[in-house]
């Protein structure tokens, strides 16, 4: 295959970065990895480019000299579904809850090491795109036609009022849409599958970065704590109470199982 049928494979890598070495690194591992690589040393000019070159993935470095990363991510998620690895010399935990809670897929702090951060965006690009849901019909349209009676489609994952279809890559609650994040939908589809089977955290950081036929992939309490964010959002978008839970239950010191099913309890 040659590279510019890479390139069309893969589309537009974006690069926020300010320092001038870091920046030409991370230009030139995506554009080996097979991107067409845009840059820029600030923040408003990243935005800018999210928008205009509707990038698939981004780097973005949390400490810029006009608009800090997190004001960055914001205005990038307002334009474009982008996977975005945030970048960072800072370790500290609340700048990875803080990058995951606003939306990054990923977090990674410098310095790092171009190997690993390839291999975290092709697994995510391994996972594709969760389907928004409908947005509202302007007034005025067309009335939709009658609805048809509703057949449950038969891989349908259904759960105490939540149904979940992997062919669509669509979720819903008591019949409203759910707008998960990719790591979201995952990690809820390996709940449901698992069907009250205690899944450990380091099982649900391989299934989020799509490893998880690779048991020896490295897991760290960095990840571990990721997973615990993405539970935590899940929560927060279903209503749930971790006190008295109706889908997602916490095994302490091990992971997380479903809820029992109403028709159990």
């Amino acid at each position: 295959m040659s590279r510019g049928a890479i390139v069309e494979e893969l589309g537009t890598a974006l690069v926020v970065e300010d320092d001038d070495d870091v920046r030409q690194l991370l230009q030139e591992v995506l554009a080996q990895a097979g991107f067409d690589v845009v840059a820029a040393s600030s923040g408003r000019e990243g935005a800018a480019l999210a928008r205009d070159r509707a990038p698939v993935v981004v780097t973005l470095d949390v400490n810029l000299p006009d608009i800090d990363g997190f004001e960055v991510l914001r205005r990038i998620r307002s334009t474009t579904d982008a996977y975005v690895v945030m970048l960072t010399a800072r370790a500290e935990e609340t700048d990875t809850l803080l990058a995951l809670q606003s939306g990054a897929d990923d977090y990674m702090t410098k310095p790092f090491r171009p190997r690993e951060l390839r291999a975290r965006l092709a697994a995510m690009l391994r996972r594709p795109r969760v389907a928004q849901p409908p947005q509202s019909k302007p007034a005025g349209a067309a009335p939709p036609p009658a609805p048809q009676p509703a057949v449950r489609p038969p891989q349908l994952l259904a759960h105490n009022g939540l149904d979940l279809d992997p062919t669509t890559r669509t979720a819903s609650l008591e019949g409203e849409p759910l707008d998960l994040t990719r790591s979201e939908f995952e990690l809820l589809r390996a709940l449901l599958k698992a069907g009250g089977r205690v899944l450990t955290r380091a099982d649900l950081v391989r299934i989020a970065r799509g490893d998880r036929f690779r048991v020896d992939a490295y897991v760290s309490e960095a990840d571990e704590r990721a997973v615990e964010v993405h539970i935590g959002n899940l929560r927060r978008k279903l209503g749930d109470d971790p006190r008295a839970p109706r889908w997602l239950v916490t095994v302490r010191g091990v992971g997380y199982r479903l809820a029992r099913s109403r028709q159990q309890q």
